[in-house]
């Protein structure tokens, strides 16, 4: 995903409406629409909320009812990403008001902002409002209205069972789950979106240890993707990284190896050797590769591991604090010269210098030993001068400086044995 081209190429697009287009044309709302789903999608909400603003208005002023409130759709997710609720229940309800005046109150239209309601009121902590909009949704998907399509229904049910499954109701969300996958497998070109629904029922399997489902459901869902020809993207590689580990709990150990193996290929092709995906990868092919008995093996991968994690902690400190997108490919001085973990050993004189470390640390013990001396010293002095003026000059001023005095040599003395 190219979004930055994709960003570019948009500014281009709006430059070219503001000195040819008359104002206020509906080319330019629908292009502002489209750079505002890019930079949603770079995290830029302000500019992505800008551009909707901008969009709402000009389809105000041409009259667009019903497209001014697919905007303000828009609009409430943006608020939301941006946690600013009271906005987004306020855009939210505006769109209700005029989808339920315009399409009827059992549109999926009204339904799909029930859920987008749903899913707020979830995050804000109000659990009996988010199931009640849950439930009206599932009203309206269960007796649509004409015209409606199966893909519309199957959308929102996926939606509502994500919230379900936050509720803590697998068992809920996996049926809604069914449904959407039974509405779409005789709708063509929904193969990719099948998968993705069997992906999302396998790791609910896997979490409530149905272990046999869970590997079934990955092995269907792998099985579309290779067929559909997008083998090599991330979402791929995760997949397989999540059947190995199905393959694991069943002790299916050559499997889960195979798997893992392939899933490491595609994610340090498509996410470079750093991302966390990819590290999470190398982890669990260690832990396989050990439980195989091929222990050099595993100390191999975990090594690499240690060093990529070392220089992604270092990695902030030469970027002056900039942090690594994690949704565009993460660079790291090994991606940067083409190596990764299928192609290159490590190598074993990567790790801290240790005898540095020490001999740093004994001089910061030294330092601080000796200063604490010298304000010891100070104090007996300042002590004594005090008392004299006082007129305490007898005997126990005396002591009082001798046990300071000798205190500070005692230090001295194990300042001496510290630099020795």
């Amino acid at each position: 995903m190219q979004f930055d081209e994709a960003e570019n190429l948009c500014k281009k697009t709006l430059e070219i409406h503001r000195i040819h287009s008359p104002p206020a044309s509906l080319e330019e709302a629908a292009d502002r629409r489209l750079m505002a789903l890019i930079c949603e999608a770079k995290g830029d909400y302000e500019s992505a909320l800008e551009h909707l603003v901008l969009s709402s208005m000009v389809m105000i002023a041409n009259g667009q009812e019903n497209e001014v409130a697919a905007i303000d759709v828009s609009i409430g997710n943006i608020y939301m990403s941006l946690s600013r609720f009271d906005e987004a229940v306020f855009s939210y309800q505006k769109t209700l008001t005029v989808f339920k005046s315009s399409k009827g109150d059992n549109h999926p239209s009204v339904a799909s902002v029930f859920v987008r309601l749903s899913d707020l009121y979830y995050k804000t902590g109000k659990l009996r409002e988010s199931r009640s909009y849950c439930e009206n949704a599932l009203r309206i998907y269960a007796k649509p209205v004409p015209g409606t399509t199966a893909e519309e229904i199957a959308s929102g049910m996926t939606e509502i069972s994500a919230i379900y499954e936050s509720f803590n109701e697998p068992e809920e969300a996996l049926k809604l789950l069914q449904k959407a996958m039974e509405l779409l497998e005789d709708k063509p070109g929904q193969q990719s979106t099948i998968a993705g629904i069997e992906a999302r029922m396998g790791v609910m399997f896997y979490m409530i240890g149905r272990y046999d489902d869970a590997r079934s459901s990955f092995e269907s869902a792998v099985a579309k993707l290779r067929a559909s020809g997008e083998r090599k993207s991330a979402f791929f590689g995760v997949l397989l990284n999540q059947m190995g580990l199905a393959c694991v709990q069943l002790f299916k150990i050559d499997e889960a190896a195979e798997f893992f193996e392939e899933a490491r290929e595609i994610l340090e092709q498509e996410c470079g050797p750093c991302h966390q995906d990819t590290i999470g990868v190398y982890s669990n092919l260690a832990a396989t590769y050990d439980a195989m008995g091929r222990v050099e093996d595993a100390i191999e991968i975990l090594e690499y591991v240690l060093k990529l994690r070392k220089e992604a902690l270092k990695a902030p400190m030469r970027g002056h604090g900039r942090t690594q997108d994690s949704k565009t490919r993460e660079k790291c001085p090994h991606t940067a010269k083409g190596e990764t973990m299928t192609r290159k050993k490590t190598s074993s004189n990567s790790g801290l210098n240790v005898a540095e470390i020490v001999l740093k640390a004994a001089v910061l013990v030294q330092s601080a030993e000796f200063l604490w001396v010298s304000r010891l010293l100070w104090c007996s002095i300042l002590l004594f001068v005090l008392l004299f003026g006082a007129g305490f000059v007898a005997v126990w001023s005396s002591l009082v400086l001798v046990l300071v005095l000798c205190v500070a040599v005692f230090a001295l003395m194990r300042s001496g044995t510290v630099s020795g």
